[in-house]
C-alpha cells in the first residue's frame, strides 16, 4: 500500500492530488511569495517524478505543456509520484523577464544556498524541496526572445539511463550538451537524479508544435517509467535524430535578414540558410552553413549585427536518418493547425 507523501508540511494521501504553496520571499510591498507545486500521488506505488516550467521567467510554453500535462487522462491512474511545478521563477513569470529581481539568473544559481542571494535562496528551495525528492525530472525550457528551438531533449554525456529516458521521449532531436556550472542538471547530477532537459520554442510565445510535442514526450516518460498505462499515450513518430554536437552560425554583416530555412530543414555544409542586406538593397551577404545537420534553432529578428548567432545547426550521427528525419518534420509542421490565443489559454 503506498504511504503518504508529505511536502511543505502537508501530507497527500494515496490517490489525491493537492497544490502546495512553499514559501519563497516577501516583496519590499510585503507581497509573499511561493513556490507552487501540485502533487499528484498516486494509489500505487512507483517512481517519484517531477516535471518543471519557467526557470526563466519568459519561458511561458513550458507551463502551458504542465497545464495539459496535469489534465491528461493518462495521470489520472498514476503509480507514483508526480510533482508539477509550472512556475519556478514567480519573479521573472510576473515582469515577463528572464532574470530574478536580482538580475541573477536562475539557471546559474544552483545548488544554492538557504542564506544566500534571492536566487540562491530559490534555488536551494527547488533543489531541497523538489529535486532531491525525486528519481527523476523533466525541466522545460524554450529558447530567448527572439529565437525559436525546433523541440529537442538534452543529454547529458556518458548518462546510460539519461540516454534511455530520451529515446523514451522520442523528441524530433537528441542533442548531447555538457553540464554547465550552476546549473539545474548539475544539481540534479550530484544528487543521483536523472534530469532531461527539453528545450522547445520561443520566448513569451505558444507554438503547438512544442506543446505538443512536449506533452507526448513526458506521457512516454512516465509509461517507459510505469507511472502510466500506455492508453492514450501518443505513439513516437520514429526515432529521434540523435546529435553529439552542434554550433552557431554566425552574421558575416549587419543588415537586415532575409531567412531562406527553417527549424527543422536538414542542411549541407555551404548551403545558403538566408541573405542579409544593408537598408539600401546595394550589398548583399549570403549566411551559408558551417555544418551539415539539422537547423535545431535560429533567430526571428531581421534586424542583425556582424557575428549575432543566427542558426543553430546540429551534427547527427547518421546522416542518411536525419534527412529522412527531417522530411517527416517538415510534414508534421505543416499538417499541424492554427490556433487563435483563446483556443490555447
Amino acid at each position: 500500500m503506498q504511504q503518504p507523501f508529505v511536502l511543505g508540511g502537508r501530507s497527500i494521501p494515496p490517490g489525491s492530488r493537492r497544490c502546495i504553496d512553499l514559501p519563497v520571499s516577501v516583496l519590499s510591498d510585503h507581497t509573499p511569495v511561493t513556490l507552487s507545486a501540485e502533487v499528484v500521488h498516486g494509489k500505487r506505488p512507483g517512481p517519484v517524478m517531477f516535471v518543471s516550467a519557467m526557470i526563466h521567467g519568459d519561458e511561458v510554453i513550458g507551463v502551458e505543456i504542465v497545464r495539459r500535462l496535469l489534465r491528461a487522462a493518462p495521470v489520472q491512474r498514476l503509480s507514483g509520484t508526480l510533482i508539477a511545478v509550472p512556475i519556478v521563477n514567480a519573479f521573472g513569470f510576473l515582469n515577463q523577464s528572464r532574470y530574478l529581481p536580482d538580475r541573477r539568473d536562475l539557471n546559474r544559481c544552483f545548488p544554492g544556498h538557504s542564506e544566500g542571494s534571492l536566487a540562491g535562496r530559490l534555488a536551494h528551495l527547488f533543489r531541497t524541496e523538489i529535486v532531491e525528492r525525486c528519481d527523476v525530472g523533466i525541466d522545460l525550457h524554450s529558447a530567448a526572445q527572439g529565437r525559436t528551438n525546433l523541440p529537442q531533449i538534452r543529454l547529458t554525456p556518458g548518462n546510460e539511463r539519461l540516454r534511455a529516458l530520451g529515446d523514451a521521449f522520442a523528441a524530433p532531436v537528441t542533442l548531447m550538451s555538457k553540464v554547465r556550472d550552476g546549473s539545474l542538471r548539475e544539481a540534479a547530477s550530484a544528487a543521483g537524479v536523472d534530469l532531461l532537459l527539453y528545450e522547445a520554442g520561443e520566448g513569451l510565445r505558444f507554438d503547438e508544435f512544442a506543446a505538443r510535442a512536449g506533452l507526448a514526450g513526458i506521457l512516454r516518460v512516465m509509461a517507459h517509467l510505469g507511472m502510466i498505462g500506455a492508453k492514450g499515450v501518443p505513439r513516437a513518430r520514429g526515432a529521434p535524430v540523435f546529435c553529439e554536437r552542434s554550433g552557431w552560425t554566425r552574421a558575416p554583416s549587419g543588415g537586415l535578414l532575409r531567412t531562406l530555412k527553417a527549424s527543422g530543414d536538414f542542411v549541407e555544409k555551404g548551403a545558403v540558410l538566408g541573405v542579409i542586406s544593408d537598408p539600401f538593397g546595394t550589398v548583399d551577404a549570403e549566411v551559408q552553413a558551417t555544418e551539415t545537420g539539422i537547423i535545431v534553432g535560429r533567430t526571428n529578428l531581421p534586424v542583425v549585427n556582424e557575428g549575432d548567432a543566427l542558426f543553430h545547426i546540429a551534427v547527427p550521427r547518421r546522416i542518411a536518418h536525419a534527412e529522412a528525419a527531417a522530411q517527416g518534420m517538415g510534414e508534421h509542421l505543416e499538417a499541424a493547425p492554427l490556433f487563435d490565443e483563446d483556443e490555447i489559454i
